[in-house]
């Protein structure tokens, strides 16, 4: 037994007889074990090797020669106080016995080595060499200079000892390669006969069907294979004399044909449908609603319609009455971000034990997406829905297509439209991909769109859904849902438990009105995280104990100063301001309509990047005044010979739509009278030019935004009185709702009483 200092070898393996330069450190020592690692582990069997030379490299480094003498079994280790690890090593000298079978091994070694190296093209050397070699422990030992054999081959070599055994290894893995070169040159010759003309491709082509004939898998297993699988899918009938169709025509062109691929990848497309496969749907409306309950806060009128369609079906089934394919509902939530439009159809597909798959559409152009793209195509794709159905697995998934409002259109065709024989109750039974160009049943399919707004959704396909509006939230369900839902996930999130922080609701309320102008709760949601990584951060450095209550001081240390305020009494406390309520992308919101007068010119300035409809709108309301300057006091000379300038504040930000009238009247007349406009009054309507108040939409947006910025009296048309019972009872409660006729009304309401003088401000 030998005392040798252990040298590990990552990537290659050092025979005996075989010379190595290393990049390490032996010190001093005159002789290593040189032992490979395979996975982590040292091999059982070392080479003792011999330090020939040493040499200082550039840097410091040192670099030695090594000559490998012998192998030896590696026995225990230590470490020495340089923590280098030696081994007790057992070496082997290989023995050299005579025996005739030795000799018939060696025989049969040289030969398959030889043929090896005549079919790699070897100009005698390396043959002369081997022929050369009489030990036969190391002419096994030759392999070890083999390209072709891996690291674990060799690995296996060197832990041979017995030198028979080793021998039957090599020779083993040499004839493995000769047969794998003799396959090589075979498919070779069989290609090259009458091919010299051909293109490579061709050549490609011939050595694969030739592998593949070699290996068994010739054209007739893939033809037998796709036969079984379509046998064993429950596709209809029309559909799989489809499939037989196209897998006949590529069993008569064979895999050779440039278009065999593609009709492979249309086979598997076809048998990826999971035709037949259904979800066991749970009809079950008082489990349905105690799921909807559990996830999300208020939205009513969603829950319900859910419900109802559960319950239908569930009657249907218990009665025995055939469904109607033609009555199904295509939902479309409609609202502003950060209401729960997305998330509320992961939990109708939980209420209903059916799988969920998120379609997002913002932004697409290609009608291809829905439909598909033709066959004929390079890289030709069945659309998102087949798509949709595959990664579902089944046939009736609750599918969302998000963003709706947001698809656009170019030169590659109009998705939207495309849209209309998907969402049709009356067609979708029978959709027809382009790719697959087979009928797919979508009526089994819940289709659920979200949407911000409507006025970008086409007609025809609004047409064909059933809207219900998300309008935002009020202060105390943003509440109600910051204490069930926000705050446990967002305490969560930033690892504290149960318990270590509290809120009081005033605490919450104060974080809504005023850090947040919303109508959805996706911004506070990050306000409240931003509170509760303070307070982590000050539980983790010790710098407060737990339980923490988060007060109104906590929470302007990590927000910082009040973000909005109620400006309505100052903004309206001269003359020529009126408070308008409008509806935007993200909500309501309230609306500062400025006006004033320039004593020069007879024109009207408008500011504020209106849009063409709120032009309209302006014109129409300094002429209605006009016409009625009697009535209000007036000169008709007030006008003569004076400009007239009405601003939008906020002038970033686009604004349009048909209900700002009446405020751009009210702060001309409030200009021209000078009275103030009451402080606690917003309004929202058309005017025509005789003085008449239209109607308007989004009312209970405008009045959420009017809740929130402390108005209490909200002036609307007559024709949207019904409309306030959409508002919340608790909001109604508060707020004062006056509907009117004509703008005369609407004036006596908004304007402060007569004051003593009427002169027109200059």
């Amino acid at each position: 037994m030998s005392r040798l200092l252990l040298v590990s070898l990552e990537d290659i393996v050092v025979f005996p007889n075989m010379n190595v330069t290393l990049t390490i450190d032996v010190g001093n020592e005159e002789r290593v074990l040189l032992v490979p690692k395979l996975n982590g582990e040292y091999a059982k069997v070392g080479t003792v090797a011999e330090v020939a030379d040493r040499v200082l490299l550039p840097g410091g480094g040192t670099a030695v020669a090594l000559s490998g003498l012998h192998r030896a079994i590696a026995g225990a280790a230590e470490t020495d106080a340089q923590g280098r690890l030696f081994v007790e090593a057992d070496e082997q000298a290989d023995d050299t016995p005579t025996d005739e079978g030795l000799r018939t091994l060696e025989n049969e070694y040289r030969a398959v080595v030889e043929e090896i190296l005549e079919l790699r093209g070897d100009d005698g050397r390396i043959a002369s060499f081997v022929r050369s070699i009489s030990d036969p422990g190391a002419l096994a030992d030759t392999s070890g200079y083999s390209p072709d054999l891996t690291f674990e081959q060799k690995v296996q070599i060197l832990e041979a000892v017995d030198v028979a055994e080793r021998l039957e290894l090599v020779l083993t893995f040499q004839r493995e390669r000769l047969a794998l070169m003799q396959i090589r040159r075979r498919i070779r010759e069989d290609v090259n006969t009458g091919m010299e003309k051909q293109q490579r491709e061709f050549i490609l082509r011939k050595q694969l069907d030739s592998i593949r004939k070699e290996l068994g898998e010739d054209e007739t297993s893939v033809v037998e294979e796709f036969r079984t699988r379509i046998a064993e899918s429950a596709m209809p009938d029309h559909v799989r004399e489809q499939a037989e169709r196209e897998l006949a025509r590529f069993e008569r062109m064979g895999e050779s044909s440039p278009e065999s691929q593609t009709i492979r990848s249309y086979v598997d497309w076809l048998l990826a449908v999971p035709w037949g496969v259904r979800s066991e749907e749970r009809l079950d409306p008082q489990a349905s609603r105690e799921v909807l309950d559990a996830d999300h806060a208020g939205l009513e009128d969603v829950k319900d319609r859910i419900v109802e369609y559960i319950a239908v079906r569930k009657l249907r089934e218990e009665r025995g009455i055939e469904v109607d394919k033609k009555s199904g509902a295509i939902l479309t939530l409609i609202g502003p971000p950060g209401t729960g439009k997305t998330s509320i159809g992961e939990s109708i597909a939980r209420s209903l034990n059916r799988e969920f798959v998120r379609m997002s559409l913002g932004g697409i152009r290609d009608e291809a997406e829905i439909r598909g793209h033709r066959r004929t195509y390079i890289g030709a794709l069945p659309g998102r829905l087949v798509r949709a159905l595959r990664d579902a697995k089944t046939m009736n998934p609750v599918i969302l297509l998000d963003e709706v409002d947001k698809v656009g259109a170019d030169w590659r065709g109009d998705p939207s439209a495309a849209l209309l024989e998907v969402l049709d109750p009356a067609q979708n039974s029978t959709f027809r991909d382009h790719y697959l160009d087979v009928e797919v049943d979508l009526s089994d399919v819940i289709f659920i769109a979200t949407a911000n707004q409507a006025d970008t959704i086409p007609a025809p396909l609004l047409d064909r859904m059933e809207v219900i509006r998300f309008d935002g939230y009020t202060t105390d369900e943003k509440v109600s849902i910051a204490n069930g839902y926000l705050w446990p996930r967002q305490r969560e999130r930033n690892g504290l438990r149960e318990g270590e922080v509290t809120v009081a609701d005033e605490v919450i309320e104060s974080i809504v009105s005023e850090y947040t102008r919303e109508a959805g709760v996706r911004q506070l949601e990050r306000e409240i995280g931003k509170v509760l990584r303070k307070t982590a951060t000050r539980i983790a450095s010790g710098t407060v104990e737990a339980p923490v209550a988060v007060d109104l001081d906590v929470v302007r240390d990590a927000l910082g100063r009040q973000r909005f305020f109620r400006e309505a009494a100052e903004r309206t406390a001269v003359p020529g301001v009126a408070t308008g309520l409008a509806v935007t992308g993200v909500g309501g919101d309230v609306l500062f309509v400025e006006a004033t007068s320039i004593p020069s010119g007879e024109k009207l300035v408008l500011t504020g990047q209106l849009g063409d409809v709120m032009k309209e709108s302006a014109q129409i309301a300094l002429s209605a005044v006009r016409a009625r300057a009697g009535d209000y006091g007036l000169d008709d000379d007030v006008f003569e010979n004076r400009s007239f300038h009405m601003h939008v504040p906020a002038g970033a930000t686009p604004k349009d739509g048909p209900s700002a009238g009446i405020t751009m009247a009210t702060a001309f007349a409030s200009l021209l009278t000078g009275r103030p406009v009451r402080h606690t009054v917003g309004m929202t309507g058309e005017v025509t030019l005789q003085g008449r108040v239209l109607p308007i939409g989004g009312l209970k947006q405008k009045v959420l935004a009017a809740h929130a910025a402390g108005l209490t009296d909200v002036i609307i048309p007559e024709r949207n009185r019904a409309d306030i019972d959409d508002v919340p009872q608790h909001v109604r409660d508060v707020i004062t709702f006056h509907p009117v006729l004509a703008l005369s009304e609407v004036l006596e309401l908004a304007l402060e009483p007569v004051s003593q003088s009427l002169d027109v401000p200059v």
